[in-house]
């Protein structure tokens, strides 16, 4: 069997869940089918069991294209050229909208069983009209196209099950739930302390840590705003680059340089670091906070677990089916506006509760190193990308 991956990230170009995902699940499924790999990007790797191909965009093609839309018509154009070269796969399988038109031309031109995993969803992120203007009603459609015409869909988490039918007019028995997974021997806690060194962390001291992209959906502005209210001897570490918008990104800088103002121990590594420094930055940190307000899974936070940090998160989407209240960390309610879908009702109050939580943990070092362990334990037994890969290859036979 052979199943061809449509994606826009894949290593070294990968910026996003989605792109560690789909990283890793390949890795796996190589040790039992054959697996090729599309993506956006330069990549040219032939081998035996897995083999990699990047599509680049072609310089100038839209150099006079609305700056909004030049995303879309980029996307539309690689999903061409990604069909231009001859399938020969048993199943097509998509990851994250930007790979929805290749998708759908490869079902439809060399009638190949197409598979979609549903890591976030349009519908649920309007803030995406920032970004793409007119291109988001583009995108939706695009997305919304390719999930009903799909042979299965695979939900990240139950609740993400649950909003592909609330969505979308799908088949409730084409949606399978197969949660994403980690690498136990990458991800495991570390001793070297070069990359606190570099940045000037201090060791002797708590820190809280974030390690994301700097969008709305994350919810890293209201983890800045909570900032105030942490315990002054708590340092912050917020490893988060790759802004979505300029709007965006003057904001974070913004306020991150207002926290800044009332002490001294705010790090903000504003780039997005290799696994390897993540990976110690995990290993050191007291506390990992996640303040997402819309999230589907939430790969940082086994990330996190795996490395014995105890978790501080919003009880959203798969967040609530990965983090176990008062076991493995603590979730924070968000109450969210129906008028702006996601956006807390109160962000003060929520900037609070996440200061509220996070200050709990360090003050107590028993149940935070409890956390820790049972983080580990649960991670080990029910995020392992084996185990997933197998799901997966369960489910492409079944539509061959």
């Amino acid at each position: 069997m052979k199943v061809l991956f449509l994606t826009r990230e894949f290593p070294p170009y990968v910026y996003g869940g989605a792109g560690v995902h789909v990283e890793y699940l390949a890795k796996e499924l190589a040790e039992l089918i054959k697996v090729e790999v599309r993506a956006f990007g330069d990549q040219d790797i032939q081998g035996d069991q897995v083999s990699v191909k990047g599509y680049p965009f072609i310089d100038g093609l839209f150099a006079n294209s609305d700056e909004r839309l030049k995303s879309v018509f980029k996307t539309l154009s690689t999903g061409l050229h990604m069909n231009a070269d001859a399938i020969d796969a048993d199943v097509v399988h998509c990851h994250t909208w930007y790979s929805h038109f290749a998708g759908i031309m490869a079902k439809l031109c060399y009638g190949t069983p197409l598979v979609v995993t549903t890591h976030s969803l349009e519908p649920l992120r309007p803030w995406k009209r920032e970004q793409l203007g007119r291109g988001y009603d583009a995108s939706s459609w695009l997305e919304k196209t390719a999930i009903e015409m799909a042979d299965c869909l695979i939900a990240v988490s139950e609740e993400t099950k649950d909003d592909v039918l609330k969505h979308f007019d799908v088949d409730e028995d084409k949606v399978k739930v197969v949660y994403n997974g980690i690498d136990l021997k990458e991800y495991v806690v570390v001793d070297e302390t070069d990359v606190l060194e570099t940045y000037g962390i201090d060791q002797s001291k708590p820190y809280v840590l974030f390690v994301g992209r700097i969008t709305r959906q994350k919810g890293i502005i209201h983890l800045v705003n909570a900032i105030k209210y942490i315990d002054a001897e708590t340092q912050i570490v917020l490893c988060a680059g790759a802004p979505d918008t300029k709007e965006i990104a003057k904001e974070m800088e913004t306020a991150v340089a207002e926290a800044s103002k009332h002490r001294d121990n705010i790090f903000w590594i504003d780039k997005m670091l290799d696994k390897k420094d993540v990976i110690q930055l995990y290993s050191h940190a007291d506390i990992f906070c996640c303040p997402s307000i819309y999230e589907p899974f939430g790969i940082i936070n086994i990330e996190a677990m795996a490395c014995e940090t105890a978790v501080v998160a919003s009880a959203v989407g798969g967040i609530k089916e990965v983090v176990v209240e008062g076991e493995t960390g603590l979730l924070v309610q968000l109450e969210q506006q129906s008028s702006a879908p996601f956006e807390p009702v109160n962000p003060d109050q929520f900037s609070r509760d996440l200061a509220n939580g996070i200050n709990t943990l360090t003050s107590d070092k028993v149940l935070r190193d409890k956390m820790a362990k049972n983080g580990r334990r649960r991670v080990e037994d029910f995020f392992d990308w084996r185990a997933i890969a197998k799901q997966t290859v369960d489910i492409y036979k079944s539509l061959t």
